[in-house]
C-alpha cells in the first residue's frame, strides 16, 4: 500500500512501540492518562438538555449561619434547548442535502466511489457534523469487513487518542482507541494502530495485557482480503474537526445559555411563589426571621405585632416587561454569538427578497463555512482509503485528489424571484445553468432527460398530425 508518511516516521513510531513493550506499555498508559474524555461530554449534555441548571440547588442559612440546601424552596429546573437549536440549524444547513462527489474527467470513478460508499455516507455526515459541533472533533474509521467489503464507522472522540508526529497535528502516526464492549464491564479494550498493524490489549486496573480474542496473535494486519493481510500504509482514522481549535460550539454560547436558564428558572420560581396569597395576621407577637420564613413557606401566614387584630391578604407583583426585555436581549446575543438564524424576526416582512434572505443566513453561513472547509479536507483524506480499496478489490486506479466535494447548503429562498430571474436570463446563459439554479429542479441530469423525452413526443405528435392531414386532403 502507498503510504503518505516517510519510512523514517513509521520506524520512529515502531521504535517507540517496541520501547513501550519493554516498559510494560508505559507509552500507551501515558497517553491514556493524559486523555481527558470528559471534556467532550459537556456539549453532548447541553445538546440533550442536561444543562447546568438541572444540577442547581437553592441554599439557606440556619440561625447559626450554617449553609444548607433549602428543601422547601421553589426550585424550577427548566433547561433551555438553545445549544440543540443552534447545532441543528448548522447540521441542516450544511448537510440537509446530500454532498456531491464528482470527477469531471472520469464518470466511472465517480460511480465506483459512490457505489462503495452507498447511501450510508450521506446519512452519516449529519451525525458527524452534530458530534463535531458538540465535541470539537469526531473520528471516522474506514475498514474492510470479513466479507472483503469496504465499510466505515464513527469512533466517538471520547474513545480516540491520536498520536501526531508534531504539535501542529499534521501527521497522524498512531491512534489509540480505548472503549468498553459493555458499559457495565470493568475490563476495557485498547487498540494501538499504526500505519500497518493494530495491536490489541485489555485494560484492567490500570494495567495492559495482550488480548488474543482476535486471533492467535494480538498484533494483526489492518484487514484481510482473500486471505492476505494488508496494511493501509496510513493510520485508518480521519479527524472531522469542528474548527481549528477543535472546540465545541458550546464554548461560545455556554455563558449566555446559563444566564438564560437561571433567569428563566428564577422567574418561574418567583411567579409560582407570588401567585399564592399570603395572610398577614395582626395582633400576635412577631416571630424570628427563621420562624417567619418557615410560616410563609409552609402555611402562607405571617404573624406580626399590632394593637389592632385582623387579617389582611397580600400578593406580590413582578416586573414582567423587564424580564421579557432581558430574555429577548439574551436571545439576540445567542443567535449572534452562536451563529444562528432568528426566524421570528419581523425585519424582512412576509416575503423577503433573495438579498434579505442571504443577509438573514449570513451568520449561520459564516459558522458553517468553517466546518465545511474542515470537513472537505477530512472527506478527501477519507477518499484516499476508498481509492486504495478500489485498487485492490477492483484493480482501479483513481486519484482521490481529482474528486470534487460539494456541500449543497440548504437555504430558504424566494422562489418567485428565482423563477423570474431564470425567465429573464433565457438566451443569456446556458440552459444547463438555468436548470441548476431553478428552484423546482433537484436533479439536473434527470430534468434534461425528461425535457428530451418530452421534445421527442412533441415531434412524434407533430409528424402524426401532418400524416393525418395529408390523408384527409381530397385529391384533384
Amino acid at each position: 500500500m502507498i503510504s503518505p508518511f516517510t519510512n523514517q516516521e513509521t520506524d520512529r513510531l515502531n521504535k517507540l512501540i517496541e520501547e513501550s513493550k519493554k516498559g510494560t506499555t508505559d507509552f500507551i498508559r501515558e497517553y491514556i492518562s493524559k486523555h481527558n474524555a470528559s471534556k467532550y461530554q459537556e456539549g453532548v449534555d447541553y445538546y440533550f438538555k442536561k444543562n447546568d441548571i438541572m444540577k442547581r440547588n437553592i441554599y439557606a442559612y440556619d440561625a447559626e449561619g450554617n449553609k444548607h440546601i433549602d428543601m422547601d424552596a421553589t426550585n424550577n429546573k427548566a433547561a433551555s434547548g438553545w445549544h440543540k437549536l443552534l447545532v441543528d440549524q448548522k447540521v441542516s444547513y450544511l448537510t440537509g442535502e446530500p454532498v456531491t462527489l464528482n470527477s469531471e474527467d472520469d464518470d466511472d470513478a465517480t460511480d465506483s466511489i459512490n457505489e462503495v460508499l452507498g447511501h450510508k455516507f450521506n446519512d452519516m455526515l449529519p451525525t458527524l457534523v452534530k458530534n463535531a459541533s458538540n465535541k470539537g472533533v469526531e473520528w471516522l474509521h474506514p475498514y474492510v469487513d470479513e466479507q472483503g467489503n469496504f465499510d466505515y464507522i464513527i469512533i466517538p472522540a471520547q474513545e480516540g487518542i491520536p498520536i501526531y508526529e508534531n504539535t501542529k497535528r499534521n501527521d497522524l502516526i498512531g491512534f489509540i482507541r480505548k472503549y468498553k464492549l459493555d458499559l457495565d464491564e470493568e475490563i476495557e479494550k485498547v487498540e494501538l494502530w499504526d500505519a500497518e498493524t493494530v495491536t490489541y490489549y485489555e485494560y484492567v486496573n490500570g494495567q495492559l495485557y495482550p488480548d488474543y480474542s482476535f486471533g492467535d496473535e494480538h498484533v494483526q494486519s489492518h484487514f484481510y482480503y482473500k486471505n492476505d493481510g494488508y496494511g493501509w500504509g496510513s493510520v485508518p482514522f480521519v479527524a472531522f474537526d469542528n474548527n481549528d481549535e477543535r472546540v465545541s460550539d458550546l464554548t461560545f454560547t455556554k455563558d449566555y445559555i446559563d444566564i438564560y436558564d437561571n433567569l428563566f428558572a428564577d422567574t418561574a420560581n418567583t411567579l409560582e411563589d407570588i401567585q399564592q396569597i399570603l395572610y398577614e395576621i395582626r395582633g400576635y407577637e412577631g416571630t424570628s426571621a427563621s420562624e417567619a420564613l418557615a410560616n410563609i413557606k409552609r402555611y402562607k401566614v405571617v404573624l406580626v405585632d399590632g394593637e389592632k387584630s385582623g387579617v389582611d391578604m397580600k400578593q406580590g407583583e413582578m416586573p414582567m416587561s423587564s424580564m421579557d426585555s432581558y430574555l429577548d436581549r439574551l436571545s439576540k446575543n445567542l443567535y449572534t454569538f452562536g451563529g444562528g438564524v432568528d426566524f421570528d424576526t419581523d425585519k424582512f416582512g412576509n416575503s423577503p427578497s433573495g438579498v434579505a434572505l442571504q443577509f438573514l443566513f449570513s451568520n449561520l453561513d459564516m459558522r458553517a463555512s468553517v466546518a465545511e472547509r474542515k470537513f472537505t479536507r477530512a472527506i478527501q483524506e477519507f477518499l484516499w482509503f476508498v481509492c486504495e480499496y478500489l485498487s485492490i478489490a477492483e484493480n482501479k486506479e483513481i486519484d482521490y485528489k481529482e474528486i470534487t466535494i460539494t456541500f449543497n447548503k440548504t437555504i430558504v429562498s424566494n422562489q418567485l424571484e428565482k423563477v423570474t430571474m431564470a425567465q429573464q436570463s433565457m438566451g443569456i446563459v446556458s440552459k444547463e445553468t438555468l436548470l441548476e439554479n431553478h428552484p423546482f429542479v433537484t436533479d439536473v441530469e434527470a430534468e434534461k432527460q425528461q425535457l428530451e423525452d418530452e421534445q421527442e413526443q412533441y415531434v412524434m405528435l407533430d409528424d402524426e398530425g401532418e400524416e393525418d392531414e395529408q390523408e384527409t386532403t381530397p385529391s384533384d
